[in-house]
């Protein structure tokens, strides 16, 4: 990874992965610049540079085999003790627009980072999380549903 713009795309194509949903979808919530950020300032440039070629790594290896793809990320990052605690809070805040604050035992091995604090990532954050999408819902208090939508009753759909 040469740039910037490298760097996103990897953060991209790994986030898509964790997450399940797609790389526009992850770039429509307009959070992948701050995520990303939020992830270096945390964690470290060395440990975003080896979780991100880590994983290009195990997308190459994969070539597309869903299966192939599955097991590599379990056993090269979400078991490693080093990569792992950062994907999973790479996850969480794609989810709930918040970075939660890495284990203290991760915080000993690899060292303390002022920025690695539970907080809401932006304002944004917030309402923009994939949770909302995933339960089907609006986040309550800050995005309205739409111009109509009390003239329907609520659609759940329950397995």
């Amino acid at each position: 990874m040469t740039g910037d713009h490298d760097v996103l795309e990897a953060f991209l194509e790994l986030s898509a992965t964790l997450t399940g949903y797609s790389r526009f979808r992850l770039r429509g919530t307009g959070q992948a610049e701050p995520y990303l950020e939020t992830t270096r300032d945390a964690s470290g440039d060395g440990v975003l540079a080896d979780l991100l070629a880590t994983s290009a790594e195990v997308h190459a290896t994969a070539a597309g085999d869903e299966g192939v793809l599955d097991r590599g990320l379990r056993a090269r990052i979400l078991s490693d003790d080093r990569l792992g605690p950062v994907a999973r809070n790479v996850i969480k805040m794609w989810f709930v627009g918040t970075w939660y604050q890495l284990p203290q035992e991760w915080r000993d091995a690899h060292a303390t980072r002022a920025p690695d604090a539970t907080h809401v990532v932006s304002p944004a954050s917030y309402t923009e999380g994939l949770l909302w999408p995933t339960i089907g819902a609006n986040p309550p208090g800050a995005k309205g549903q739409g111009y109509g939508t009390w003239a329907a009753p609520p659609r759940l759909d329950l397995p």
